[in-house]
């Protein structure tokens, strides 16, 4: 399974803009060919909680344009985005898109990030979600929710690849690099993490999207520039790993 990671500079709260900036991959996944495009958290519009500007409806502008994208390129994708909620708040969201342009799954982030207000506009998930890719068992996660092994432990036996987009400020970068290995050494699993970089809402954001395997080596890597990653993963290494290796067994 070929998965391509698009580390994006994020345009502050302009849809057009990034979504325009999604287009122009069309040519380098055409030459690539990956299975699975993951784009960041809140690629469309930052990490804004202005709710009346970002959140949408399912046929909303960005959802209708990933679907008709993944239709179009005949591509997997995994997406973060707002939707709306109850009472005038949002739901930051992890969006699953098939080949055909339909939705999968939509996975609603557990963990909300207090230090910016996210509590207070936006309404938390309950469980995550597992899915099943052609194949692969894939489980989607956002930004704060790394922070929080319980959370990824809930889905290891079911999953070979968890895949966690974000807007995480260079502030803490290193937390960042070394939470997306332990997920990986301590699940077991492959996991992709898919940061953003540049400027927004007055924060800076370094980037270094990766592929880790169950081992926890990493595969790919990006620093602080706006590019597409794409590497190949093999399901099959999961389990050679967890039986070689059983320690899920003992948890």
């Amino acid at each position: 399974m070929k998965l391509a990671l698009f580390q994006m500079n994020v345009i502050w709260e302009d849809k057009d803009a990034n979504l325009k900036k999604i287009k122009t991959l069309e040519f380098q996944i055409a030459g690539e060919k990956p299975d699975i495009l993951i784009l960041p958290e809140m690629f469309a519009t930052g990490f804004s909680m202005n709710v009346k500007l970002v959140a949408e409806d399912l046929d909303g502008i960005t959802v209708s344009f990933l679907r008709d994208f993944a239709k179009i390129n005949n591509i997997w994708i995994v997406a973060g985005l707002v939707l709306k909620a109850k009472k005038d708040k949002g739901k930051n969201v992890a969006m699953v898109i098939d080949r055909n342009g339909d939705i999968a799954g939509i996975y609603t982030k557990i963990k909300l990030f207090s230090l910016q207000d996210e509590h207070i506009y936006h309404e938390a998930g309950i469980s995550p979600v597992v899915l099943n890719i052609e194949g692969l068992r894939l489980s989607p996660f956002v930004c704060y929710d790394l922070r929080f092994p319980e959370l990824f432990r809930r889905v290891a036996r079911d999953v070979e690849l968890i895949v966690v987009i974000a807007s995480w400020p260079g502030l803490r970068q290193d937390h960042w690099d070394t939470l997306l290995k332990a997920r990986a050494i301590e699940n077991q699993l492959f996991v992709a993490g898919v940061n953003r970089v540049g400027e927004g809402g007055g924060l800076s954001f370094l980037g270094g999207s990766a592929i880790y395997d169950p081992l926890g080596n990493c595969l790919i890597r990006s620093e602080g520039r706006e590019e597409l990653l794409t590497h190949s993963i093999d399901r099959s290494f999961v389990r050679e790993v967890r039986s070689r290796y059983p320690f899920l067994q003992d948890s």
